[in-house]
């Protein structure tokens, strides 16, 4: 399969990038949603009836793992699949935008952001899943602690603002991608940066799946 490239008059062929990269941004941004939502799921230190009560929080963790484990599973599966993505927009940006640009680096650069919070954020998640179910290995307070880390950082998607804004960009200036899907990505990746920039950072978990998840799917029909 191949693609029609057209230059300044001159129609080049060039051999077809394939949908591989595309359909692993769609499992990411669909996993990415699925983390948020059983991140929240996990809820036990953020019961109010709980607040102070680190062994409280401890015994309603150990009735959430399965929550946690579903967090986990789907956090890990979006950051390997973020990476393909991420080399595969890289790729398809710098076909169309030319190697002086910043733009694909800058792209993919956030991406790679994410996958790393994602990474750490399901980091301790073996060390506490099990130890919730015995609380005598470990000291409560540190299960009070694992709560709020699996209730924020997996939703660290500031990156995704600084991919969604290259692209919009991009499209601006290039056309790489259809006119709404450019002005999806600009004004997705304008809120989801300036959410994560202000104090409710965590509220770019819920904008840059969304906007991931949308953006797959159009390239999958442009690509």
């Amino acid at each position: 399969m191949t693609a029609t490239l057209t230059t300044t008059g001159t129609t080049t062929t060039r051999p077809s990038q394939g949908k591989g990269w595309v359909l692993a941004g769609i499992g990411a941004g669909l996993a990415g949603i699925a983390t948020v939502v059983t991140s929240s799921l996990a809820n036990a230190v953020y019961d109010e009836t709980l607040a102070g009560n680190a062994a409280g929080i401890t015994d309603r963790l150990a009735e959430q793992t399965a929550q946690i484990l579903a967090m986990h599973t789907a956090a890990m599966l979006s950051a390997v699949l973020l990476v393909v993505f991420a080399a595969g927009l890289h790729r398809y940006l710098r076909t169309t935008t030319g190697d002086a640009s910043l733009l694909p680096q800058v792209a993919s650069s956030g991406l790679l952001l994410v996958s790393v919070a994602l990474l750490m954020g399901s980091a301790l998640t073996t060390e506490f899943v099990f130890g919730v179910q015995d609380p005598d290995l470990l000291v409560p307070e540190t299960a009070a602690f694992f709560g709020h880390w699996i209730g924020t950082v997996p939703w660290l998607w500031a990156g995704t603002g600084l991919t969604a804004l290259a692209l919009g960009l991009a499209g601006r200036k290039h056309h790489p991608i259809p006119t709404w899907l450019t002005w999806t990505s600009l004004t997705l990746g304008a809120l989801t940066l300036f959410l994560a920039i202000s104090p409710a950072q965590y509220m770019s978990g819920m904008t840059g799946p969304l906007w991931l998840t949308i953006t797959a799917l159009g390239l999958l029909k442009k690509t």
